[in-house]
C-alpha cells in the first residue's frame, strides 16, 4: 500500500465527470456587531478561489499524485475563466464543455477564524439542453478510452442525468473499468451497475428512508441496496464513526483516524479520489477503504476545499498503517517521494552507506550513531555485482536483498535503497541529505558526497570505529580450523 501512494499510481489517470463548481472564500475578522440590523460585520482580510464540486475531486486525485481529467459544464464567464486556471495549475486536465448562457455554480462563503458566517449561492435552475448532453457524450467517449477508473461527482446541478449516469456506466465496465459515484439524488437508481456509490449517512438516510440513529437498520438497507442496483458494494462515509464497507452477504467499518476537526467540506471528494487511485492501483476495496480513512482525517483537519497531499498522506500511511520491514527497502524514485514528504514535515534526512555483509556489532554502531545525527536514517547499499567488483567474486556472502531487508527490520532505520554503481554518489544526489555519516576509517575529503553535501549546507559527520570488528574478519575466523 505504501509504494502504491509513493508512485505506483502515478501514472493512473482518473476521469471525473460531474458539477464543476467554484468555491469563493472571503476571510476577515469580526468585532462588533453592525448597528443597521442584528448581524455580524466582517472586516475582510483577503479573498481566495478554489476548485469545488467536481473540481474538488479532480484536484484532490492530482494533489494525490495521479492523472485527473474533468469533464462537466461551466458557462461563459469570468468564474469559469478563474476555475480554468485554477485547475490547470493544480495539474488538471480540464475537458469541459462551455455553455452560453448558462452561469458558472458559485459558492461565496463568508469565513471569520475557522467559522462560516454566510454562504451565497449562484447557479443555474433550468436543465442543460440536449444540444449540450449530446456534447457531454462525445467528451465522455474520448475521455474515457483512455482512463483507470471514473468518478462521478454528483452535485445535483444538471450534469448527471439519469441517462448520462447509465451511458457512463455502461462504457466504464465495457472496459473493465472501476465506477465509483458520490451521490446528491434522493433515489440511487440512476447509479445502477456502478462498482460502488460513497453517500455520506446523511445521504444514505435520505435515500433508503431509514433515520440516522438507526445505523443497524440503516447499513442493512445499504446492503440491500446492493443487491437490488447491482453494485460491488457500497462504501459511506460515517462521520466520527469511520467508513461503512457494505457487501450484499458482508458489512465491516474502518474506525475513523482521530483528528481535530475544523471542517468536513470537501471530505467526500478526499475519500472517493483515493478509493478511485487506490481501485486504479489494484488495490482489494478493503484496503482502498482504509487508505481513504485516513485522507479523510486528514482533509477534515483543514479548513476549507483544500486537496490532501500526496505527501501528507505518506506521513499519516506510515505510523497509521506500521511500516513493515519489506517496505523500507526502496527504489531510487519511491525514496525521492518519502523524502520529501519527510522535508514537507519538516524532518531532517540523515544518510550512509556500505556493503552491510554479515551484519556485526560495528554496523549496528554506525547506525545507531548516524540515527541520533536526525529525524530519518536512510541507508545505501551496495547491489551483489558491485560488491564483486569492490571485494572479489567470493563477495558478498548475503545476497542484496537479504541484506537490504535485515537492515530495513532495524528501528534505527527508516529507508534502504540498493545502488549498483561503485559509489553512492547517484544516490546521495538524489537524496541531498542534511548529513553523510561514515565510519572512523575515512576522512572528510574521502567521504563520497562530501563536496556536494556542503554544497547544500549540508555535513559530513566521521565517528569512531569500532576496534576488532568487520566482516572480513568474521570470514577469516570462520574459515580458521578449529584446533584439535
Amino acid at each position: 500500500m505504501l509504494r502504491l501512494v509513493e508512485s505506483g499510481w502515478s501514472s493512473k489517470r482518473v476521469l471525473v465527470i460531474g458539477d464543476i463548481m467554484l468555491d469563493r472564500y472571503t476571510w476577515g475578522d469580526v468585532d462588533r456587531i453592525s448597528p443597521e440590523a442584528p448581524v455580524p460585520v466582517v472586516r475582510v482580510m483577503h479573498q481566495n478561489d478554489r476548485p469545488g464540486g467536481a473540481g474538488n475531486a479532480a484536484m484532490n486525485i492530482a494533489s494525490l499524485g495521479g492523472k485527473a481529467t474533468l469533464v462537466g459544464f461551466w458557462g461563459d464567464d469570468a468564474e469559469a475563466y478563474s476555475l480554468e486556471i485554477l485547475l490547470r495549475d493544480g495539474s488538471v486536465e480540464p475537458n469541459i464543455i462551455r455553455v452560453k448562457g448558462y452561469p458558472t455554480t458559485t459558492k461565496l462563503r463568508i469565513v471569520s477564524g475557522k467559522q462560516q458566517m454566510l454562504r451565497l449561492d449562484r447557479e443555474a435552475v433550468n436543465e442543460f439542453t440536449p444540444a449540450a448532453l449530446s456534447d457531454l457524450r462525445h467528451q465522455i467517449d474520448s475521455s474515457i478510452q483512455t482512463t483507470d477508473a471514473v468518478v462521478l461527482s454528483d452535485y445535483g446541478k444538471g450534469v448527471l442525468t439519469e441517462d448520462v449516469c447509465r451511458y457512463v456506466i455502461g462504457k466504464a465496465r465495457q472496459r473493465g473499468v472501476p465506477v465509483l459515484v458520490d451521490p446528491k439524488q434522493r433515489n440511487f437508481a440512476r447509479y445502477r451497475g456502478a462498482t460502488t456509490i460513497c453517500p455520506n449517512v446523511a445521504e444514505l438516510s435520505i435515500a433508503t428512508s431509514i433515520p440516522t440513529k438507526d445505523l443497524d437498520e440503516l447499513l442493512a438497507a445499504g446492503q440491500q441496496m446492493v443487491r437490488d442496483l447491482n453494485l460491488d458494494c457500497l462504501t459511506a462515509t460515517l462521520s466520527e464513526k469511520g467508513i461503512a464497507l457494505l457487501r450484499a452477504e458482508s458489512r465491516s467499518i474502518a474506525p475513523a483516524v482521530a483528528r481535530q476537526v475544523f471542517d468536513v467540506s470537501g471530505a467526500g471528494d478526499t475519500v472517493i479520489a483515493t478509493l478511485a487511485l487506490a481501485l486504479a492501483g489494484g488495490l482489494h476495496m478493503e484496503a482502498a477503504v482504509q487508505l481513504a480513512n485516513i485522507a479523510a482525517g486528514i482533509a477534515v483537519s483543514k479548513v476549507g476545499t483544500v486537496p490532501v497531499s500526496r505527501d501528507e498522506l505518506l506521513l499519516s500511511v506510515m505510523p497509521e498503517l506500521g511500516i513493515q520491514s519489506a517496505e523500507k527497502v526502496v527504489t531510487l524514485d519511491g525514496l525521492r517521494a518519502r523524502a520529501h514528504a519527510w522535508r514537507q514535515a519538516g524532518e531532517h534526512i540523515t544518510f550512509t552507506n556500505g556493503c552491510f555483509d554479515l551484519l556485526h556489532i560495528g554496523h549496528i554502531t554506525l547506525l545507531e550513531t548516524a540515527r541520533r545525527e536526525g529525524d530519518r536514517l536512510v541507508v545505501g547499499i551496495n547491489s551483489d555485482s558491485s560488491v564483486r567488483g569492490l571485494k572479489g567474486q567470493t563477495r558478498p556472502i548475503v545476497g542484496e536483498c537479504e541484506r537490504a531487508q535485515i537492515l530495513a527490520s532495524l528501528s534505527a532505520v527508516d529507508a534502504v535503497v540498493i545502488f549498483d554503481e561503485p559509489t553512492p554518489l547517484r544516490v546521495i544526489e538524489a537524496l541531498r541529505p542534511d548529513v553523510i555519516v561514515k565510519g572512523g576509517d575515512y576522512t572528510e575529503d574521502t567521504v563520497v558526497g562530501a563536496k556536494e553535501i556542503r554544497y547544500w549546507g549540508g555535513r559530513v559527520k566521521i565517528v569512531p570505529t569500532l576496534e576488532g570488528f568487520s566482516t572480513t574478519n568474521i570470514i577469516a575466523k570462520a574459515m580458521t580450523p578449529e584446533p584439535k
